[in-house]
This record gives C-alpha cells, structure tokens and sequence, in this order.
C-alpha cells in the first residue's frame, strides 16, 4: 500500500482578510466551496477537479483560481502506484485566499458584472507574478503596498484575460435555492431531510435529486462543509477547537477535526495556531 503523503504550511500573511497557503499532497478533496476568492499556482505535479465549467486539469506552472462559493474538489492527476517512489501521485501548490470585499470595489470599476475566475488559467506572466505576491505575503513582514499592488495587478490581467461569461453560473431552481439559503443561514441548527424537503415544498426526493444535480453534492455533504467553514470562523477568531465544534453544530470535536482535514487539509489546531 503506498504511503499517504500530506504536508501542509499555513502561513501567516500579516494581512487582514488574507489567508496563504503551501500544499505538497496526494490528498483527494471532496466537492466544498469557501467564502474567499483563491488565486494559486501549481509548483508540481498535476491535478482533476470538477468546477462550475465541468472537469478540468492542472500542471506545475498553471495559475489555479476559485470563485466564493464555487462548489469545486481536488485529486492527483497520476494516482500513487504504490511502487514506493517518494512523492508518487502527490501534487504542489500555493494559494492565497482572501475576501471579496478587499477588491469589490476596484473590481467593479475595472469592469461591469461580477467577476468570475475560471479554475484553471495558463498564462506565463500571471503565473509570474502570483507567485511573486505570494513571495510578498509570506514575509514577516509584508509589505502591504507591494501585496496591494501585486494583488490589484493580478486580478487585472484575469478580469481582461481570463474572466468568465456571467451565463456559465446558472441559477439554481427555487425549491433547491430555498434549501440552500437554509443550510447557509444556520448550519449549526440540525434538520432532517423531511424537514428541508417540506421547507422547499418538493419531496425528499425530487430535493435529493434536484440538490445533487444542482449544486454538486448532497445537503448532508453541503451541511458539513458550511459547518467546517464556521468552524473555520471561530477559530480564526481565536476559539478553542472544542468551542468552535459545539458552536458550529459538529457533535464533538473529533467530528469537527475529521471534516476540517478532509476539507482543508490541515487540523483545526494547526489552523488555529496559525491564523489566530
């Protein structure tokens, strides 16, 4: 059996709103969604992932980006074969996520609409110069004015370049729209499917159906993953691991821990210690 392989960094970016992070792992991640844009780069290897434009492929050198909110997951290109090669199946990167509301308002200047990023980009001088902001910000000390500038620069060229037709994100119907503002708006608060069913006024079928095929996993998936992004919350606000589970309606903090690694590829405790 091959030797899983994992190692994560959270860096500290010194800047608010900003998150950076530093990847070499044969980890499949399953389909969830977070609140920040992610603007990356692929160092090695090569990776499939499912994204709002169907499946797609990634290699060492690729800019990697998501939207919030985009339902997307993650797996090696070249699987581990077991024949004990060190790194076999894994892949690198490095990804800078951070709020949309740092660059709402130049971004709607730059262009009308919403800004939507495609997942994948190959465009050698954006590849350059996202790994120079990431250069910035992983610093002791950044320097604000160069990430600043270094971020506005980017998300340039993607917006003239790369940006995404506002017709490839199609709107979901009601009854599975209604589920989904329920699930988002109080993910802690338990419900059973019946009740979500009865709440979107379809049955637990045409629900389950109707999610899957929607939104790209099921509400009980969905659930987990808004929980694990509380969860995220609390603990970059500096709760304990324990305070952030029950607050965010995990069972217990194992449970919390399980859905936190699958989702973001590193414990609760390192993520706390690094951002908090």
């Amino acid at each position: 059996m091959a030797k899983r392989i994992h190692r994560v960094i959270q860096h500290r970016s010194g800047i608010a709103g900003v998150e950076a992070m530093t990847l070499f792992s044969d980890h499949v991640f399953p389909r969830h969604s977070h609140d920040h844009f992610g603007l990356g780069i692929m160092t090695s290897g090569a990776q499939r992932s499912w994204s709002l434009v169907g499946h797609v492929e990634s290699e060492s050198g690729d800019v990697i980006m998501c939207n919030p909110g985009e339902m997307h997951d993650g797996m090696p290109l070249r699987p581990a074969t077991g024949n004990g090669q060190p790194g076999a199946g894994a892949r690198g990167w490095r990804i800078l996520y951070f709020d949309p509301a740092l660059v709402a308002t130049d971004i709607s200047e730059e262009a009308a609409g919403e800004l939507i990023v495609p997942p994948v980009a190959r465009d050698r001088r954006l590849s350059k110069l996202v790994a120079r902001l990431f250069a910035h910000v992983e610093r002791d000390r950044p320097d604000t004015l160069a990430v600043e500038e270094d971020l506005m620069r980017c998300l340039m060229i993607v917006s003239r370049k790369h940006r995404l037709d506002d017709a490839v994100t199609s709107c979901a119907s009601p009854p599975v729209s209604t589920a989904v503002r329920r699930l988002e708006d109080a993910p802690e608060t338990p419900i059973s499917l019946a009740d979500l069913a009865a709440l979107s006024s379809v049955s637990r079928f045409q629900l389950l159906r109707g999610f899957a095929r929607e939104v790209g996993t099921t509400p009980h998936a969905y659930v987990i993953q808004r929980r694990a992004l509380l969860a995220r919350k609390y603990l970059a606000a500096g709760r304990s691991p324990t305070d952030a589970a029950l607050r965010s309606g995990f069972a217990d903090q194992s449970h919390m821990t399980r859905a936190f690694v699958r989702h973001f590829g590193i414990t609760p405790a390192r993520y706390r210690a690094a951002i908090a």
